[in-house]
């Protein structure tokens, strides 16, 4: 689906920008770099081409590790099991910014411009990103019309699900991916996409799922 309509919502967040390109609470840019992510980021709407897909899926049973999906798709992770059994429903989703912010980062690269690149290139990451929690609250009004709610956002790659099983997503997603396109190692084209999963259920089952406990990844940023 394409969201032309949704291209002024992906405000930069300038903090989380910078941060992205190594400024932390310890860190101050220059003046120069400040300068550059607030002209790029004033003028991103013209580089960016938001479209996004979702699905909603039944959750036909969950044996161990493994979650068995409307459609043939299984889904193996500990992490993901953990929170489907909780569940009634998937949304599946991708969701990409296009692939000319992209072609811009290349050329920029190309031409030596390797400052410009890469503060336009932490832009598109917090552009995919908003857009992201845009395609999750559109999921959470559609949950809440049937009195449930949703869980945070889980992708391959997150904690102990295998960025092979983007597989089983894109399949989920019987042929509508938004325009993205899967590689043989399982990579996203353009490279400003997400793709991943919300359960659906009721509030205070899915609401409440931390899978931090459960899960060996120590050094995870997003560990709570």
């Amino acid at each position: 689906m394409a969201t032309s309509s949704i291209r002024n919502e992906l405000g930069v967040d300038i903090k989380q920008v910078l941060s992205r390109m190594g400024y932390g609470t310890a860190g101050v840019p220059s003046a120069r770099i400040e300068s550059l992510v607030r002209e790029y980021a004033d003028n991103i709407c013209h580089l960016i081409e938001p479209s996004y897909s979702h699905v909603i899926r039944d959750i036909n049973s969950v044996r161990g590790s493994r979650v068995f999906i409307e459609g043939s798709v299984t889904f193996r992770s500990n992490v993901v099991a953990g929170l489907l059994k909780r569940c009634q429903k998937v949304a599946v989703f991708v969701l990409s910014t296009g692939g000319r912010l992209g072609e811009v980062v290349r050329q920029l690269s190309g031409d030596g411009l390797m400052v410009q690149a890469a503060v336009l290139d932490a832009i598109g990451s917090d552009a995919a990103e908003t857009l992201a929690h845009v395609v999750q609250d559109i999921i959470a009004r559609e949950a809440e019309a049937d009195g449930l709610g949703i869980s945070q956002r889980f992708s391959p790659g997150y904690c102990d699900w295998r960025v092979s099983q983007q597989k089983m997503v894109f399949r989920a997603m019987g042929g509508d991916t938004a325009g993205v396109c899967l590689t043989d190692g399982c990579l996203m084209i353009p490279q400003k996409s997400i793709s991943g999963i919300i359960g659906i259920g009721p509030r205070d089952r899915v609401e409440s799922y931390n899978p931090c406990p459960t899960c060996e990844k120590r050094d995870c940023r997003g560990r709570r």
